[in-house]
């Protein structure tokens, strides 16, 4: 007699894992089966994941060699996440987030000590590919969180390790984006939404059938808000359609997505000014626009045999400006009146590219192989002009911009990969992948060439590698399975990287470049293994460990403000253990998440931070404003520590309350990697490192009937005071923010504060769809 499936209220939560997505699976787990037959136990073979760029070759849970996270809308949408670092931020585990520049779309996302961020000048490890088209920046392989269309994706997949077939920068790990579909997701939507801070959205979304093979969605979300701290608005609009056929033996779809954003970010402020009022920023205006298009052709055929062929062709452009207000290095208090700086950058991208992929499963091996080519064009300018800081520290320009830069800059990549997942036995499966990328990136100073300038930005670079993979999991019993892998990945510098890369001429980011020398490409691997099981019908663990090995890593000294370079630093390794249980029942829902992570320098290096107050104390880098790291230094900006738990209680049907609580440990800060600054609160103000805090969220959801829900989130519900990250910098001002005179600026902590309490409530409207 077979049992129930286990029911799931419709909107809640379940675990952000790879779980079976059949009744049948599940009861496959379930103790009192573990006697049965083979064919009972088989029946967990359901597919659940894409394991290649293009998302055609699907993998079942038990044959995967790695942690893999996943979640879809239904689960996003319950947390009530703004965006995904949101979203992965609060659930996932060994996924944590700075709020370097304190606004809620420039977040910086942290997994297994890997950033994928839209701030120029961190390193970037992870790469994001949204419905086969990876969405990296080509000029610094930055993340734009604005302009990926949250309202949607159906699902998101969080791949760990150096995945080869991900291709450039996938060094700790893929994240793997899919969009909705109109056959997939039919019915309407309309969502609004308003509270604290001045926030108001709206997203609307509607997906349908078109006659017996075509499909129509599309989405919009709009999203403004006036931020909690000084002069911080926000504004976003999202755009996305999609619309194609999918037939038996072949199908298609043609995507368009459209983003236009105005982020106000003013980053980090001197913890003195905090302290005195959490509000307060350090200098304005910084404030980036983008406006970016994408247009996305994926298709797939059978051609007989077993063999599909599948393929991605996009267009993508990108218009970027910043505009920072700075203080003015060059203000000496007497004969400078020139007090601020204002910069502006303009960065144009234009990328293509086209992947090809055939698969075939062939007795014990399901095959693929592809090919890849990338192509971008970019185009960077920077202006500055002086002027003045007025009350609020706004910079007001009094003179002509100054053309500072001006470049041409482009990005070749070729690829091929392939994979195949060997059946050795019914519970033991061996995966085999490889990739070779030929990269190719080339700078031309355009503004010494036509403007005369004195810059020499010139360059170029050549990178190849192959890069393999291998893996074995083995399914010891139904409800028990063992894995295991190794797998190497490489990122090429970017244009950017190479064109910021001496020391002698620091770069203003994102607002400069400067003479390039050689940068070395950077090589990481991953060695991972774990297990993971069920307990029960409906209750899952999982325990791994994991080690990755940076070679050469590419790292940006910053001489504490916004000026610094890019340069190879050796060997950095990130290690660590994530453990996780999770439950889901008809009335309580709920998954615990520990992680571990031990992110050390393994070379010993030079790096430049004035602001420590043992720079230039070291025999090994007696350089002005220089500290020596050495081996088994931590690395800045990743606590060590992080605990997770999100629970759901279903008090009646339609009417669910969840909690989430993150706690995180202490983390130094930038510019104290080697770990020796020490305050006197005479020069040097700051411990080098921010505290560990805990958080905890507050959400519920109300159905009303005829599609009508409402639904409301309490965020940080005891107001802590807390910050993601800091750095070490000058500070010219008092606690106050007024300027000081140059004689008395001294050596300070920077920290991005955490947002106060927030309320937020909101109103949804489905239709047209299928019953919930």
């Amino acid at each position: 007699m077979r049992a129930p499936c286990p029911r799931r209220r419709p909107g809640t939560p379940s675990s952000p894992r790879l779980a079976p997505l059949t009744c049948a699976a599940l009861l496959a787990c379930h103790p009192a089966l573990h006697a049965q037959t083979q064919q009972v136990a088989a029946v967990q073979t359901v597919t659940v994941v894409g394991t290649t760029p293009l998302g055609d070759k699907s993998v079942p849970l038990d044959q995967v060699p790695a942690n893999l996270q996943a979640a879809d809308a239904a689960q996003m949408r319950a947390l009530q996440s703004l965006n995904l670092p949101d979203f992965m931020g609060a659930q996932l585990p060994s996924v944590t987030i700075n709020q370097t520049q304190g606004n809620p779309y420039q977040m910086t996302l942290n997994y297994r000590g890997f950033s994928a961020s839209p701030l120029l000048g961190l390193p970037q490890g992870l790469s994001v590919y949204l419905d086969g088209v990876r969405m990296n920046e080509p000029f610094g392989d930055v993340v734009n969180w604005d302009l990926i269309p949250q309202q949607a994706l159906s699902d998101m997949t969080l791949l760990p390790g150096s995945n080869p077939l991900f291709g450039l920068n996938t060094l700790g790990g893929a994240l793997v984006l899919r969009s909705k579909s109109g056959d997939t997701d039919p019915g309407g939507e309309v969502e609004v939404q308003g509270g604290s801070f001045g926030r108001r959205s709206v997203d609307l979304s509607y997906g349908r059938k078109l006659g017996e093979h075509g499909h129509l969605f599309g989405a919009f979300s709009g999203f403004d808000e006036d931020g909690w701290r000084d002069f911080s608005p926000s504004r976003v609009r999202q755009f996305f359609l999609k619309g194609g056929e999918r037939q038996a033996d072949q199908r298609w779809d043609l995507s368009l997505a459209h983003g236009d954003s105005t982020l106000v970010g003013n980053g980090l402020t001197p913890e003195s000014m905090l302290a005195v009022d959490r509000r307060q920023i350090f200098t304005r205006p910084d404030e980036t626009r983008h406006q970016a298009t994408l247009l996305t052709l994926n298709a797939s055929r059978l051609l007989g045999g077993g063999l599909t062929l599948s393929g991605t062709a996009y267009l993508r452009r990108l218009n970027a400006h910043t505009l920072n207000g700075d203080l003015n290095d060059d203000y000496d208090g007497v004969d400078n009146l020139n007090t601020g700086v204002e910069n502006r950058t303009r960065t144009t991208d234009r990328s293509l590219g086209l992947t090809l992929q055939l698969s075939q499963t062939r007795g014990a091996h399901q095959l693929s192989l592809g090919a890849a080519w990338d192509q971008a064009h970019n185009t960077f300018a920077q202006t500055s002009a002086e002027g003045l800081l007025d009350a609020t520290r706004g910079v007001v320009p009094t003179e002509d911009a100054q053309v500072d830069a001006q470049i041409r800059g482009s990005q070749r990549t070729a690829s091929v990969y392939a994979s195949d997942l060997i059946t050795l036995s019914p519970a033991l499966h061996l995966t085999l992948s490889g990739r070779y990328n030929h990269t190719r990136v080339r700078t031309t100073d355009v503004g010494r060439a036509d403007l005369g300038l004195d810059t020499n930005l010139d360059g170029q670079g050549t990178y190849a590698k192959f890069n393999p993979a291998a893996g074995l999991t083995w399914q010891i019993r139904p409800a028990l399975t063992a894995f295991g892998g190794f797998s190497q990945g490489n990122r090429a510098p970017s244009p950017i990287e190479l064109g910021c890369s001496d020391p002698a001429n620091p770069c203003v980011l994102p607002n400069a470049l400067q003479s390039d020398p050689p940068l070395k490409q950077v090589v990481a691997r991953t060695l991972e293994a774990g297990l993971r099981g069920w307990l029960d019908q409906d209750l899952q663990w999982s325990a791994s460990a994991y080690r990755t090995d940076n070679h050469d890593d590419l790292l940006f000294i910053s001489n504490g403000h916004a000026a610094g370079y890019f340069t190879n630093v050796g060997t950095t390794r990130r290690q660590g253990l994530e453990l996780s249980l999770s439950q889901d029942a008809d009335a309580f829902d709920w998954r615990l998440a520990y992680s571990l992570l031990d992110a050390t320098f393994r070379h010993g290096a030079c790096l430049l931070s004035d602001a420590n107050s043992s720079a230039g104390s070291s025999d090994a880098c007696p350089g002005e404003g220089e500290i020596a790291v050495r081996p088994g230094d931590r690395m800045a900006g990743l606590p060590r520590h992080s605990l997770k738990l999100t629970a759901n209680v279903h008090l009646r049907p339609g009417w669910t309350v969840g909690a989430q609580f993150s706690a995180y440990s202490s983390q130094r800060v930038q510019g104290n990697e080697n770990g020796q600054q020490q305050p006197d609160g005479v020069d040097f103000f700051g411990s080098g490192h921010v505290g560990g805090y805990a958080l905890l969220d507050l959400t519920t959801n109300v159905a009303l009937g005829h599609g009508v829900e409402v639904f409301a989130k309490v965020a940080n519900v005891f107001d802590r005071r807390y910050a993601t990250g800091g750095s070490l910098a000058q500070n010219p001002f008092d606690s106050h923010g007024q300027l000081l005179p140059p004689d008395q600026w001294h050596n300070a902590q920077f920290a991005a504060p955490g947002a106060p309490r927030a309320v937020w409530l909101g109103l949804r409207w489905r239709f047209d769809g299928p019953p919930t």
